[in-house]
C-alpha cells in the first residue's frame, strides 16, 4: 500500500501543512537507526525490504545508507514482507522488513504467521507516530503495540529515541538478531515497533561505541545446539571448546544465581581455574570453604576492586538480588559470557558478549581444561578479604538487627530444610550477610521480584514435608494475610519470622528518604500499618511472639510465627556502618 507523506507533529511556519525544512540536522532518530542498522549488519543481516512511506524515513535512510546491506524496495508491503521471508528461507539468515505507520503494518501479518509457522528468521519493523499521537485521532496512527501477538519471538517497542537511551540501542539490535535466529528454542520472526517524531529526515551522530574489530554486542548460542557433539550432556557443553579458547590462561570471576544447573561442576570449575565464586543461596554455590560470602561490600570498596584483574566473567543462572555486583560488572573491559537456563535472556546491564545455553557448559569445561593447568590467584585474594569482611561484620551487627536476624535464621536451618525469603530487604540480607549452607534449599520469587503470595509460597514449600522456614517483612506478611486462614490446623513443619519495621524498609534506602518531606515520605513511602501482628496470628489460632535471636519459640515443630522488631532508620545506618566497616578492614590489611 503506497502511503502520502504524513502531517507533522508540530508545526513550524509552514506553507501547505506540511514541515519546510532547509537543511539536515542531527537527530537521536537517525542517530538510533544508524546504530540499529550497523548492529544488524555485524551480526551478519545482508538484506532489507522496504515499502515506501513517510514516517519510516529515518529508518529508510539508516538501511539505504549502509554500505554493505542491499535494500530492495517494494511499492505493497505484502509484497515485500514475502519478498524478505522468501530471502531469510533461502540464505538462513534474518532479513529486515520495515514499512510506514498504520494499516501498512497490517500487510505484513500474513507473512509474519509464514514466518513463524515455518521458523524462518525475520526482522519485521513497523514505524509509528509519538505515543502523544496515539488515541487521538491522529492520522495514519493504529494500535501497533504487539500487533501480531504471540507469533513473534520477541516484540520491542523502546519509544521515541532519545539521548539518554543510547546505552540500550547496541544491545536490543542485537537480540533481536539472536532471538529471530532461535535463541529461545526456534527461529522465527521478531517485531521492532519504533516511533519517531519530527523532523523525520536528519543526519545520525556519533554512534554508540560498538564491540571491537566489527563484532556484534551479542554473541548467542542456539538452545538447539547439538549438546552431544562432544560427548556433553547439555547445548553448553557443545560450545564448551569455544568458552575455554576464551578464557584460557585469564584471572576471572564466577558469579552464580538461581537457575544454575549444576552447582558441583560450576564449583569444582571454579576450582580449576582459580576464581572466585560470587553467589547466592538459590545457586546451589554457596559452599562454606568457597563462595565469597561479602561480595555486595566488598565490590563497594574502590581500592580493592581497582586492584582485582578481572579478564573474564562467567555468570552462571540469574542475576544477584544487590545491585553492586551488577554495577560492578558493567563498568569491567572484561569478556562477560552469560549462561543461563535455556531461551532466558538474563543479561539487565546488557554487557554479555556470548550467552551460552547453560545446561552442561561447566562439566563441558572442566572436560577442556588439561590436567597441568595453573590456576590463577584471584580466588585466594577474594577469599582473604571476605574473612576480613565477616570479622568486620560480626563486630558492628548485633545479632537483634535485620542483618544479624537474617544470619541466625539461616545458621538455624536444619540440613536439608528450607528456607523462603521475601523480596526487599530480606532476600538482599540473606544474600549479602548470612553464611554459606549448600546443606539447605533456598527458594525466593524472584522471577517478578513481587512481596505477593509469599507466605503462600513457604505453606506450599512445607506441604512437601520440609521443614521450612520463612524469612519475610511486615509489608509483605500482611499482603498476603489471607494465607493465614485455616493456616493453623495444617499439618506442617512451618517457622515464619517477620522482620517488624512498620512499613516498607526498603525504601529507606532510596533517594525518596531524603528529598521529600518526612510526613510525604512516610505516606506514600515508609507506610507505616500500626498492626500487631502477634495478636493477628493469634486471632487465627496460631502460635505467635514477639521474639529475638535466642528467645525460646512457641514450639518446635508445627506452624508458628515469630515478629522481630526492628527500626528502619537504624537499618539503614547499620548497612551504611558495615559496609564502611568492611572498606576500613580491607584499608588496614593494605597497609
Amino acid at each position: 500500500m503506497t502511503t502520502q507523506p504524513s502531517p507533522p507533529d508540530s508545526r513550524p511556519a509552514t506553507t501547505s501543512g506540511f514541515t519546510t525544512q532547509t537543511s539536515m540536522e542531527v537527530t537521536p532518530a537517525a542517530t538510533f537507526c544508524a546504530t540499529i542498522v550497523d548492529e544488524w549488519v555485524r551480526a551478519g543481516v545482508t538484506d532489507a525490504f522496504l515499502a515506501p512511506g513517510s514516517r519510516s524515513t529515518p529508518l529508510a535512510l539508516a538501511l539505504a545508507g549502509h554500505e554493505r546491506l542491499r535494500v530492495h524496495v517494494f511499492h505493497d508491503e505484502r509484497s515485500a514482507s514475502f519478498a524478505a521471508l522468501g530471502h531469510a528461507r533461502a540464505e538462513r539468515t534474518p532479513a529486515v522488513v520495515a514499512a510506514t505507520s498504520g494499516t501498512a503494518s497490517a500487510h505484513f501479518h500474513a507473512a509474519v504467521i509464514e514466518a513463524e509457522a515455518s521458523a524462518v528468521p525475520l526482522i519485521v519493523c513497523t514505524t509509528d507516530r509519538p505515543p502523544e499521537l496515539w488515541g487521538v485521532g491522529a492520522p495514519q496512527t493504529i494500535d501497533q503495540t504487539k500487533l501480531y501477538g504471540a507469533t513473534v519471538r520477541l516484540f520491542w517497542q523502546p519509544g521515541v529515541p532519545t539521548d539518554e537511551t543510547q546505552d540500550s540501542w547496541r544491545s536490543m539490535a542485537s537480540r533481536l538478531v539472536a532471538e529471530a535466529r532461535g535463541f529461545s528454542g526456534r527461529p522465527g520472526p521478531v517485531h521492532a515497533n519504533l516511533s519517531f517524531r519530527d523532523p523525520l529526515v536528519g543526519e545520525p551522530g556519533e554512534l554508540p561505541r560498538g564491540r571491537p574489530v566489527g563484532a556484534p554486542w551479542h554473541t548467542a548460542a542456539l538452545a538447539g545446539t547439538d549438546g552431544g557433539r562432544d560427548g556433553g550432556d547439555g547445548p553448553g557443553s557443545a560450545v564448551a571448546p569455544d568458552v575455554w579458547h576464551r578464557l584460557r590462561g585469564l584471572d576471572g570471576v564466577i558469579v552464580a544465581g538461581a537457575g544454575t544447573s549444576d552447582p558441583t561442576a560450576v564449583l569444582a570449575l571454579a576450582r580449576k581455574l582459580g576464581w572466585p565464586v560470587l553467589a547466592d543461596h538459590r545457586s546451589g554455590c554457596r559452599a562454606e570453604s568457597q563462595a565469597v560470602v561479602h561480595a555486595e561490600s566488598l565490590v563497594r570498596v574502590e581500592a580493592f576492586v581497582c586492584e582485582r584483574r578481572i579478564d573474564a566473567v562467567l555468570r552462571f543462572g540469574e542475576p544477584l538480588a544487590g545491585k553492586s555486583v551488577g554495577q560492578w560488572l558493567s563498568g569491567l573491559d572484561a569478556d562477560i559470557i552469560v549462561a543461563a537456563p535455556p531461551g532466558r535472556w538474563l543479561d539487565p546491564e546488557r554487557v554479555a558478549a556470548l550467552l551460552v545455553p547453560e545446561p552442561g557448559l561447566a562439566r563441558g569445561l572442566l572436560n577442556q581444561i588439561p590436567s597441568d593447568y595453573q590456576p590463577a590467584n584471584e580466588a585466594l585474594a577474594w577469599r582473604r578479604a571476605d574473612g576480613l569482611a565477616k570479622q568486620a561484620v560480626n563486630e558492628t551487627a548485633g545479632a537483634d538487627t535485620e542483618i544479624g536476624i537474617a544470619r541466625h535464621v539461616v545458621e538455624s536451618i536444619p540440613s536439608g530444610g528450607a528456607l523462603v525469603v521475601a523480596s526487599s530487604m530480606p532476600v538482599r540480607d540473606v544474600e549479602w550477610f548470612a553464611p554459606n549452607r549448600r546443606s539447605i534449599h533456598v527458594y525466593a520469587n524472584r522471577g517478578a521480584n513481587g512481596i505477593d503470595g509469599v507466605t503462600s509460597t513457604a505453606i506450599g514449600v512445607a506441604l512437601t514435608g520440609a521443614p521450612t522456614t520463612l524469612l519475610i517483612g511486615d509489608v509483605a506478611f500482611l499482603h498476603d494475610s489471607a494465607a493465614l486462614v485455616g493456616l493453623a490446623k495444617r499439618r506442617i513443619d512451618l517457622r515464619i519470622v517477620v522482620i517488624d519495621n512498620d512499613g516498607g524498609g526498603i525504601f529507606s534506602f532510596l533517594p525518596q528518604v531524603s528529598l521529600l518531606d518526612s510526613a510525604v515520605y512516610e505516606k506514600l513511602f515508609g507506610t507505616p500499618h500500626g498492626t500487631d501482628l502477634v495478636t493477628l496470628c493469634q486471632a487465627h489460632g496460631i502460635p505467635a511472639v514477639s521474639w529475638s535471636p535466642g528467645d525460646p519459640t512457641p514450639a518446635d515443630v508445627g506452624v508458628r510465627v515469630l515478629v522481630a522488631t526492628t527500626d528502619r532508620a537504624a537499618n539503614v545506618r547499620l548497612h551504611r556502618d558495615v559496609n564502611s566497616a568492611v572498606a576500613r578492614a580491607l584499608a588496614e590489611d593494605r597497609h
